[in-house]
């Protein structure tokens, strides 16, 4: 019981932390994605498109 509690505890974290990304991305790619002819990003770049994303533009005060 306790390992299963730590174990919903670490998925957390990792969902949290964005470690998981790219897993949560092949998921989504398997489920909605399959049927095309394009083959899913790999990690390095789709870890490079979601750093793209985060520091797009200006995200400062002044």
């Amino acid at each position: 019981m306790l390992l299963s509690k730590l174990k919903i505890f670490w998925r957390g974290v990792r969902q949290l932390s964005g470690d998981d990304a790219y897993e949560r991305y092949l998921r989504h790619y398997a489920q909605h994605h399959a049927d095309t002819d394009t083959p899913p990003l790999s990690k390095a770049e789709f870890f490079k498109q979601w750093q793209d994303g985060l520091w797009q533009g200006i995200r400062r005060c002044c």
